[in-house]
């Protein structure tokens, strides 16, 4: 309904506006006019009622429940009339339309009486309509020419899949694509370093999580979590890894691009002294061995490289298992992936506009993401607080309580948030 942009913030698309009531329990949307499927069908404010009702049904399993759990359950959307549709929340919600955005898996209105197949019989709202999907090597679209947002000016698009850094980057100097989009820094410095191509950075809050089981082994220990964290030195992350091309993480899911983090928060810095005290005083002066199981994606397996290295100033041997992302995140619930099951692991989530998600899914008690099986009560508090808050001041104050209370904890290490 709206696009989120870094930096900007949100832009209204298939919605032209929308308000919240006195406490941000039930938000009205007013939905654009003269939007027509790729069928020709108008879009009315049933088609998004019936979209966001279906993404917010458990039955169906959409990762968009991430978000909406806890938000916004099935039944919870109704359309008012032909333009206007009706959010009743399970609870106040001060930056619900973040998540009837592209934050939310860029989560596509479909009609309302869309029966499936949707790789072979995508009908979208948008510039492009599908002509050919052939799975996992590449998919073309043709121009719509009744898109709402004017005319498109290309006669065609076409996207490539690729399977390695190496091969996308051979294509860009060799002239088969046009754009590249999310390059990874590690593996992509000839792109960097080549004056025939134009690079575009924006700071935002994607990042690569390191989770620690807090509910068994030595990571049940907060002490030993905190060492962990004190063994990374961020700066020359920053420097290094990324070439100045992100920013401090400070093992929230606050990044510095949202305006309601807390600037005040302490930033963690290296200090191996003070890590080697944390582990004696957790009866583990001669460290421990571990198992970090990460993806094989953008610069994780250099991530997890740089942290066994800093790790062993602690004595922690770190033995990596680096998998194909199919099988690290497997099914992607408890039980039966290795990315929730591991003791330790690193994960990629991409930009947000607002840390609603996160906050909720990867570090809340009930958490359809929460990795490091964390369960804090006044976590959970003061995460409702922030969710709840409709004005900035509030929200940074909730922001700062869940600061430290997550530097204290540690249950996931933020590193950096790359640009």
């Amino acid at each position: 309904l709206a696009i989120s942009m870094p930096g900007v913030g949100l832009i209204p698309a298939l919605a032209e506006s929308w308000k919240p009531n006195a406490d941000g329990s039930v938000w009205v949307f007013t939905i654009r006019s003269g939007v027509r499927f790729h069928s020709g069908q108008a879009m009315t404010a049933t088609d998004v009622a019936a979209t966001i009702d279906r993404l917010a049904d458990p039955a169906n399993g959409s990762v968009a429940l991430s978000a909406f759990a806890g938000v916004l359950s099935k039944g919870g959307s109704r359309a008012l009339d032909a333009r206007t549709v009706e959010f009743r929340l399970d609870a106040p919600n001060g930056n619900f339309p973040y998540l009837v955005s592209s934050d939310n898996f860029s989560a596509i209105i479909l009609p309302a009486g869309y029966e499936g197949d949707f790789e072979k019989n995508f009908i979208g709202t948008g510039a492009f309509r599908l002509e050919k999907l052939t799975p996992m090597a590449r998919a073309s679209f043709l121009p719509n020419y009744d898109y709402w947002g004017g005319k498109p000016l290309p006669r065609r698009t076409e996207f490539i899949f690729y399977d390695s850094i190496q091969a996308m980057v051979l294509a860009m100097q060799g002239g088969q694509l046009d754009m590249l989009l999310h390059v990874p820094l590690q593996g992509s410095q000839a792109l960097l370093n080549d004056p025939n191509l134009s690079v575009v950075g924006l700071k935002s809050s994607a990042h690569q999580q390191v989770h620690m089981r807090t509910d068994s082994g030595p990571f049940a220990d907060k002490r030993v979590r905190r060492a962990m964290a004190l063994c990374l030195n961020r700066e020359n992350l920053v420097k290094g890894m990324f070439r100045g091309r992100a920013s401090l993480g400070n093992d929230s899911p606050f990044a510095p691009v949202f305006a309601s983090t807390d600037p005040t928060a302490p930033q963690r810095v290296q200090d191996i002294a003070q890590a080697r005290n944390l582990l004696g005083e957790a009866g583990l002066p001669n460290g421990f061995a571990v198992t970090l199981t990460t993806e094989r994606f953008l610069e994780i397996p250099d991530y997890a490289v740089v942290i066994q290295n800093a790790a062993k100033r602690i004595g922690v041997d770190i033995r990596l298992n680096i998998e194909d992302q199919a099988a690290y995140y497997g099914q992607a619930r408890f039980g039966q992936s290795d990315w929730l099951d591991s003791v330790m692991g690193i994960e990629d989530y991409a930009h947000r506009g607002v840390p609603n998600t996160l906050l909720s899914a990867t570090l809340g008690s009930a958490g359809t993401f929460n990795a490091a099986h964390f369960k804090s009560a006044a976590y959970d508090r003061w995460a409702a607080d922030y969710i709840a808050a409709l004005d900035p001041a509030s929200q940074r104050q909730a922001a700062g309580r869940i600061q430290r209370l997550l530097l204290d904890e540690t249950p996931v290490i933020f590193g950096y948030f790359y640009d």
